[in-house]
């Protein structure tokens, strides 16, 4: 993960959270890629793949739909940085999370003989 953090050049603005034993990769708030079993995942969007021409395309685990496994491109820090803005360009808000609903007040009844 850090390896990955500082080739992107992104600074702050790359997060990375632990899920499922696995790491899911923000920018701006938008899960932008994955990583699982140290690979890296980048979400497919139409301008990541003009970017990144015909990249290689795995689940990034079991049942899971296809990825784009970046391989190569960690090597490459400016088209890694590039890869996760145009991915992040195109990826829509994220959904604000539901307010917590709050437990109903009990009553008590008063019982009148």
């Amino acid at each position: 993960m850090h390896f990955i953090a500082d080739q992107s050049g992104l600074g702050t603005r790359l997060a990375y959270k632990r899920m499922f034993g696995e790491f899911a990769l923000y920018l701006n708030s938008k899960v932008v890629a994955f990583v699982c079993d140290n690979k890296l995942f980048l979400k497919p969007t139409d301008a990541g793949r003009t970017l990144l021409g015909s990249p290689e395309e795995a689940p990034a685990y079991p049942g899971s739909k296809n990825y784009f496994l970046l391989q190569e491109e960690l090597e490459n820090p400016e088209l890694l940085r590039r890869a996760f803005e145009v991915t992040e360009s195109t990826l829509p808000p994220p959904k604000p999370k539901p307010k917590p609903k709050t437990p109903l007040k009990k009553r008590t009844v008063s019982s009148r003989l």
